[in-house]
């Protein structure tokens, strides 16, 4: 491969949404598609799944707990590609000047479930990146210590995880446009449904073909595309959160 081609990285892709993912973008992405998981077994499995339907993923070992197996893929990039052009993983996805981190209206009906005075917090229009940090901190030792609803956070340790997640890219977009305002990135969280995965088990309700359709609608918006931007998108619509 030449380093002018232009290649596409999904990690944990060996099924559930990343694969699905992958999937889509080996139909819709003009390039490479890379994907990598961490047992070798159950990637080439993957990649073969995908080639048996006429199309044509590349396969990388990847496990992100490794350091000396980041770096091998990171080579591997380097010398084949010179660089990277879309990333998509379990938290999220980045596509040039796109970043859709994977969300849930679940973070949503978590802030609901707070107090007034976390609600105002987190939806404070200053709050930054530290600020953001200290406060999942401060739920993590409550509910180590068994005073979470005492302290006025909601029972989910799901729902608060993914309320982290949307608030983060609300502060990141908000960077974007005081540093990088010229870059044209616009970042965005969202939603994908109610997915039949492992962790949804049976409670699914959504294929994860259908949960792929919002990540990567949004990885895939037009260059000149101005909006949404620092939004929670479910089903390609902004919310109100």
């Amino acid at each position: 491969m030449s380093s002018c081609s232009r290649v596409a990285l999904v990690t944990g892709a060996n099924k559930g949404i990343g694969f699905a993912i992958a999937r889509d973008l080996c139909r819709q992405f003009s390039g490479d598609v890379v994907l990598t998981a961490r047992d070798t077994a159950r990637g080439r499995a993957a990649v073969q799944q995908l080639q048996a339907e006429g199309l044509s993923p590349r396969f990388h070992q990847l496990d992100i707990d490794d350091l000396q197996s980041i770096r091998a893929l990171r080579d591997f990039l380097k010398k084949e590609y010179g660089g990277l052009n879309v990333l998509v993983n379990n938290a999220g996805i980045a596509f040039k000047r796109r970043v859709v981190n994977i969300s849930s209206l679940q973070g949503s009906k978590a802030l609901e479930n707070c107090s007034e005075d976390l609600q105002e917090k987190f939806r404070c229009e200053t709050l930054t990146e530290e600020d953001l940090v200290d406060l999942m901190k401060k739920f993590v030792e409550d509910t180590k210590n068994e005073v979470h609803e005492r302290e006025g956070w909601p029972n989910s340790a799901y729902g608060v995880s993914k309320l982290g997640v949307t608030v983060l890219s609300r502060i990141l977009a908000q960077r974007l446009d005081e540093k990088r305002k010229a870059d044209m990135i616009l970042l965005n969280a969202c939603c994908p449904g109610l997915v039949k995965t492992d962790m949804a088990g049976a409670h699914g309700s959504r294929t994860v073909e259908e949960g792929a359709e919002t990540p990567v609608y949004l990885a895939l918006l037009p260059p000149d595309a101005t909006e949404p931007h620092g939004q929670l998108v479910h089903d390609k619509v902004i919310q109100n959160w």
